[in-house]
């Protein structure tokens, strides 16, 4: 039987992936996030419970963006324009649509100005340090991003593959223990639940964990059945952390074991599907992994992650003065009502955003950068 290579120009298997993620993401805050479901069925109950995981997406978004820009820098890492090329492109995909919303969030007094000026300088996710509430909490991820986008060009330039991958592991191993040791610092600051976690360094081992699958898959000679194997021990060993340390509090932040293993059980997870995806994406089978709607979730994903909050906050508002008895934790049907129509105008905007905003942006990378 022959096979694709696991590595390719275009994997459009990662697309599906990405449509997964911002699905996870939507769902999570369209049914579990601030809602109160003590009132509901049981069955609905289970429903909204089912959809926490979702809030796991983002922790998605950070494996497959640590694995494709590590992947892209390490096959650049020798040519001439290898900063300019990564830093322009880079810009071209992230800044409109980032300071779009920015001006968005001013234009509608959402978000304080110290808020606004802290995100401007992509340090959102660590406003809470400087006394500044988290106007718009979706905008935390970015600011991992653009820190990672920020210093990991040089790393790969600079460190040899062994270093660069034994970097990758002391990320991994650091973050962990990091998160512990702010759970105990900030726990009596008001900090507890989400918000410590977010801080970059708290937060870099999703990104470091796709990194080294990317440094593995290019440096090892590993065979697929190899990969196989790999793939499922990863998924086991994180629900095997998951699943044994439930009685221990993993399932949320505000215990030790939660803040310190929560993140790094689902990053596991994560590397593992992320395998799963390339092999079965380079088979036969590759149309299970590669479906036209997850592409195009994949697709408006940046977009869709900037305004589906808005988009749900704006239907809370007006339900709230204009309707108030359809408010979304009022009843079942309601918050089913409730994600219906913000999803839709989210998905909506996301779609005008990406085809007549960002495309013109994204247009311009060959222009600017030899390919």
């Amino acid at each position: 039987m022959q096979y694709e290579p696991i590595l390719r120009e275009n994997m459009p298997e990662l697309d599906s992936v990405r449509g997964l993620a911002i699905l996870g993401v939507i769902f999570y805050h369209g049914f579990f996030w601030l809602t109160d479901s003590r009132h509901f069925t049981l069955p609905e109950k289970m429903f909204v419970w089912a959809m926490w995981p979702g809030r796991m997406g983002v922790n998605l978004f950070f494996v497959l963006s640590g694995f494709l820009i590590t992947g892209l820098l390490i096959d650049s890492r020798n040519r001439g324009d290898y900063y300019k090329r990564f830093y322009v492109r880079r810009a071209l995909r992230i800044l409109p649509a980032y300071y779009a919303i920015l001006a968005l969030l001013i234009l509608i007094r959402l978000a304080s100005w110290p808020f606004i000026g802290l995100s401007a300088i992509y340090l959102s996710n660590l406003t809470p340090l400087f006394g500044v509430a988290m106007a718009y909490p979706v905008l935390w991820s970015l600011a991992v991003e653009e820190h990672f986008y920020l210093l990991w060009p040089t790393f790969v330039r600079k460190l040899s593959f062994l270093n660069l991958a034994a970097c990758s592991m002391l990320i991994i191993t650091l973050s962990p223990l990091l998160r512990l040791v702010s759970f105990f610092l900030y726990r009596n600051n008001g900090f507890v639940d989400y918000v410590f976690t977010e801080f970059t360094w708290n937060a870099s081992d999703g990104l470091a964990c796709g990194a080294l699958v990317a440094i593995g898959l290019r440096r090892l000679d590993i065979q697929r059945y190899q990969l196989r194997r790999v793939a499922f021990a990863c998924v086991a060993a994180g629900m095997l952390v998951f699943v044994g340390c439930l009685p221990f509090g993993i399932w949320t932040t505000q215990r030790p074991i939660g803040a310190m293993l929560l993140v790094t059980a689902w990053n596991i997870i994560f590397v593992g599907l992320l395998m799963l995806f390339l092999l079965i994406g380079t088979s036969r089978w590759k149309s299970f992994v590669s479906n036209r709607y997850l592409w195009f979730f994949g697709e408006i994903s940046y977009g869709l992650y900037l305004v589906h909050l808005l988009l749900f906050s704006a239907y809370d508002a007006l339900v709230r003065h204009y309707f108030p008895t359809l408010r979304g934790s009022s009843s079942f049907s309601s918050l089913c009502l409730r994600f219906l129509v913000a999803a839709t105008a989210s998905i909506g905007l996301a779609y005008m955003s990406r085809r007549w905003f960002e495309n013109p942006f994204l247009q311009l990378k060959d222009r600017l950068c030899s390919r």
